[in-house]
């Protein structure tokens, strides 16, 4: 797709959202559950793992606007099929240029955490986005990506990878994966082969209320946990809970 860049824009302040701007909601309409065939996506920084994202989503089949504030980065031809924009994602008026407002998701993929802080707080608050997805370059700069500054989903890269590398070595602890909303987690638990569990159902688990078991890896088997589905020691938990029910979920499964 032809690239539409706009004025550049030399600028990387951190500008407070304008109130005298309200061509639009500013109120996010609530999500549905229902699944929909294609989305827009908006994401920012055209780099690696901007584009990246992008033709992964492109592949399926959602459609997608690339921003980026530096013109050497704007390579229409890395990915054909994406709408490409030259514009400061931190810059409002260029936001409201490229008409963020229509689009179901924002991703902040810079590889600044202000800039991807300022964009997740522009998306939520003066355009409305349903989910804002944002990159944490800087462990350190995690507290940051909650709610407070519009981010529904905080991705660090060094975290993953460092909770991937303790899942793959840990038995009979609980593993943070990722933060999935401000005090949700996706969590992993692998069962010691010595486990109590062996042999009981699904059913058996007394778990807490913010706490849901959404997956069993066994082996190479992806299981999708049923009431009477048995336990296994060396089955990998995969949890969906909230940060306050931690330890209780470990108590459930025999820590």
């Amino acid at each position: 797709m032809c690239c539409r860049p706009t004025t550049r824009c030399t600028s990387r302040r951190s500008r407070a959202p304008s109130p005298r701007r309200s061509h639009w909601p500013r109120t996010r309409p609530p999500r549905t559950t229902e699944r929909t065939t294609s989305m827009k996506v908006a994401i920012a920084g055209a780099g690696a793992v901007g584009r990246s994202i992008a033709r992964e989503l492109i592949r399926n089949k959602h459609e997608v606007m690339l921003l980026e504030r530096k013109l050497e980065h704007v390579e229409p031809e890395s990915v054909p099929d994406a709408k490409w924009v030259h514009a400061d994602a931190c810059e409002l008026s260029l936001l409201e240029a490229a008409e963020l407002q229509r689009y179901d998701v924002v991703i902040a993929a810079t590889g600044d955490d202000k800039a991807n802080l300022v964009l997740s707080l522009l998306a939520t608050t003066e355009f409305a986005v349903s989910r804002v997805v944002a990159r944490v370059n800087d462990p350190r700069n995690e507290w940051l990506f909650d709610e407070s500054w519009g981010v529904d989903v905080a991705v660090s890269t060094p975290r993953m990878l460092a909770a991937l590398v303790e899942e793959a070595v840990s038995v009979g602890d609980l593993v943070r994966l990722m933060t999935l909303r401000k005090g949700a987690n996706l969590v992993e638990i692998t069962l010691p082969d010595t486990t109590a569990l062996a042999g009981k159902p699904v059913r058996k688990l007394a778990l807490p209320r913010d706490a849901a078991l959404v997956t069993i890896l066994r082996g190479d088997r992806v299981i999708v946990p049923q009431p009477d589905d048995p336990l296994e020691g060396g089955d990998e938990l995969l949890f969906v809970a909230s940060v306050e029910v931690e330890q209780e979920l470990r108590e459930a499964v025999g820590l």
